[in-house]
């Protein structure tokens, strides 16, 4: 999938990739010769807020406007892909308890992959965020080999999202729930310090990879109890919410609290990933989130502590690759579009 000129007219049929958050809606269009169409951002608000009538409209405007920004005639078009933040099931209906940007209750249960189809009369194939992402991540990776590898991907961000990609295709499960490997519990030996107590989810697990390895983790277990080990720090003197939040950027610093904090983000992902090689043994493993878009040297740092935590046998230290996810921002429309683009593109 090549990224050329800023905006392409289309060669051939294509298929739009729709990434909705939960401030914007992001949108691109890849034809079938496995170009996009776009190489930045477009986006326009997305309204998840105002409940789900107005939130389809945004995602529908979202639509049109992409395919007018690339000249691209609605006739070309052969499937929609869409990625949302879950939980939602393998179809796209938001979760019965709603989540963090589908709260109102008119979202839970709200089927918002029919809803699009039926608004905009073409099939839409669904995906959560992070597998969107993974599976961009791979395609981009592998390239012409993406169907004939494997991958596991860790998006850092509030939560912890995951993907699992074999032979080119997102693993959903039979409930649409495989991948969430932030709740996959890990063997804390060598993450935390011996009197660092043991870090609670918030969906109700103790010492998961979401209760470290991400912004809520490092709100609610890892700042409290780094600050103790540094009171005279900066931080101390903020807010909780707002010093998790300011962390990174002491990381890029390196600043010794931060570093430990994140260090043991990047050993909790090592044991996650030590988990997955024992389990689906991939030929990549990939790191997205909020570390990617720090600046380099950090998030090098953070990649190689990641590495260096994950066990591997010599035969799969050979075999496999870390890398990071390319073009963040962009990833959750991309990976929609290559969903979409796998689904119809036709066999052979």
């Amino acid at each position: 999938m090549d990224q050329i000129d800023a905006v392409r007219t289309p060669a051939s049929w294509v298929v739009v990739g729709l990434d909705n958050g939960g401030t914007c809606n992001n949108a691109t269009v890849l034809d079938a010769t496995g170009q996009f169409l776009v190489d930045h951002l477009v986006e326009n608000p997305s309204l998840v807020t105002d409940g789900p009538e107005s939130a389809v409209e945004q995602l529908a405007e979202a639509f049109t406007g992409i395919l007018a920004l690339t000249s691209t005639p609605l006739t070309l078009v052969r499937a929609v892909g869409l990625d949302t933040p879950g939980p939602a099931s393998a179809d796209g209906v938001i979760s019965s308890k709603g989540s963090t940007n589908f709260s109102q209750v008119s979202w839970h249960g709200f089927d918002i992959r029919g809803a699009l189809q039926a608004r905009i009369g073409l099939p839409v194939i669904y995906n959560n965020d992070a597998n969107a992402a993974a599976l961009y991540a791979h395609h981009r990776h592998f390239g012409a080999d993406a169907m004939e590898k494997s991958s596991v991907a860790a998006i850092v961000g509030t939560g912890l999202g995951g993907g699992v990609v074999e032979l080119g295709k997102v693993v959903s499960g039979a409930a649409g729930m495989a991948g969430e490997l932030g709740h996959v519990q890990i063997p804390l030996h060598g993450v935390l310090e011996d009197d660092q107590p043991v870090p609670a989810c918030n969906c109700g697990f103790a010492g998961d990879v979401e209760s470290i390895a991400s912004l809520t983790g490092i709100k609610n277990n890892l700042l409290p109890y780094w600050l103790k080990r540094f009171p005279g720090h900066p931080l101390a003197r903020e807010p909780i919410k707002r010093g998790a939040k300011l962390l990174r950027g002491y990381g890029e610093k390196e600043d010794p609290l931060a570093l430990a904090v994140f260090g043991q983000q990047a050993k909790a992902i090592g044991k996650l990933f030590t988990i997955a090689a024992n389990f689906t043994d991939p030929a990549a493993y990939f790191l997205g989130g909020g570390v990617v878009e720090a600046a380099p040297h950090f998030r090098q740092w953070f990649l190689n502590t990641v590495r260096e935590n994950t066990q591997l046998r010599a035969e799969q230290q050979a075999a496999a690759t870390f890398a990071l996810v390319p073009d963040l921002d962009m990833a959750g429309a991309r990976g929609a579009a290559v969903a979409a683009l796998e689904a119809v593109r036709p066999a052979g």
